[in-house]
């Protein structure tokens, strides 16, 4: 199946798209509630075990993906439109009217209209640089991220930059074609999680707040981001790669419904069962419930559509013609 931008798709992208949407998810809930977590005795809850391996682990990882996804886009509209810029220019400010609206009509955390931003100022003018130049800018903002404490716009472009510079230089393409990593891969990943290990430890020490914690909750954020992406990529090389494939890759190619839907989804399920206050067994049971719902409903939508229905409009807006709604019905066989 091919992407938007008429592309192949790449399935280890899809898989951890997916799996992004999940951690950011189980990350929102609290938020999005608006409540106080508590544990079950009712004493505030720090939710640890969430602050080390979810928090700021998820989002570093969706930015990247951002990154990539709009330099494929990029190079494939380069092919086919006469003036591509245009046409991505369109792309981000579709995007900063969706997130515009779920800002100002469902949630104050929205991070699309902060895409949709740096997009326009930072993403689209780099396209105008060398490869090599985006390589050094990327990891340069993601720097100046961990230094000022902006988690949020110099991060954003940083790892926006960084994921347009590995398409840029080929790397991606290796990843499609599938070649082998060899032994790089699996040492990254060790290099990573003990790089992890006490930058976590260093986290569980401070306080919200010290100084140093938002320093150690953003660096481990990106190292356990990193050693997440990794990980995942070794196990598509295993047997595990059908099951992960079916779990994540149907909710990836459909990230901008689920993203969306999982806000109005847990406002639903606060308002009807009124809760004021919530548990971190309560966070795991709201986020695993939704994301059990998209999971199943991504892959039975995506049997009878090449997109998810948010995708199908942002498409339309992004090239001007209407494309496919519905799979060819032999497609449509294929996929059953």
């Amino acid at each position: 199946m091919p992407t938007s931008s008429g592309q192949p798709r790449i399935l280890a992208l899809d898989v951890i798209r997916g799996f992004a949407l999940c951690g950011i998810l189980l990350a929102n809930v609290q938020p999005i509630s608006g409540g106080r977590t508590i544990t079950a005795s009712g004493e505030p809850d720090d939710a640890t075990w969430l602050g080390l391996f979810v928090e700021q682990r998820f989002m570093p990882i969706f930015a990247l993906l951002f990154g990539i996804g709009f330099a494929l886009l990029l190079r494939s509209a380069a092919g086919r439109a006469p003036r591509p810029r245009v046409l991505l220019l369109r792309r981000l400010l579709t995007l900063l009217v969706i997130g515009a609206a779920h800002f100002l009509l469902l949630w104050w955390g929205d991070i699309l209209s902060t895409y949709a931003v740096v997009g326009l100022l930072v993403l689209l003018p780099s396209t105008w640089l060398p490869p090599r130049a985006v390589a050094v800018l990327g990891p340069l903002l993601i720097l100046v991220s961990l230094i000022t404490g902006d988690g949020r716009f110099s991060l954003t472009a940083g790892l926006f930059l960084t994921g347009s510079a590995l398409v840029r230089l080929g790397i991606v393409d290796r990843l499609a074609a599938g070649e082998k990593p060899g032994r790089v891969l699996p040492a990254i990943t060790l290099a990573l999680a003990l790089v992890a290990v006490p930058l976590l430890i260093w986290q569980t020490k401070l306080q919200s707040g010290d100084s140093a914690f938002s320093f150690a909750l953003a660096a481990g954020g990106l190292v356990v981001a990193a050693f997440y992406i990794c990980l995942l990529l070794i196990l598509l090389r295993t047997p595990l790669r059908p099951v992960l494939k079916a779990i994540f890759s149907p909710m990836g190619r459909m990230a901008l419904t689920n993203y969306l839907s999982a806000t109005i989804l847990v406002l639903t399920i606060i308002h009807v069962l009124n809760l004021h206050t919530i548990s971190t067994p309560d966070v795991v049971l709201i986020a695993a419930g939704i994301l059990t719902t998209q999971s199943l409903c991504s892959t039975l939508w995506l049997r009878h559509h090449p997109q998810g229905p948010l995708e199908y409009l942002w498409r339309w807006t992004t090239w001007t013609t209407r494309p496919p709604f519905r799979l060819p019905s032999q497609d449509a066989a294929v996929h059953r």
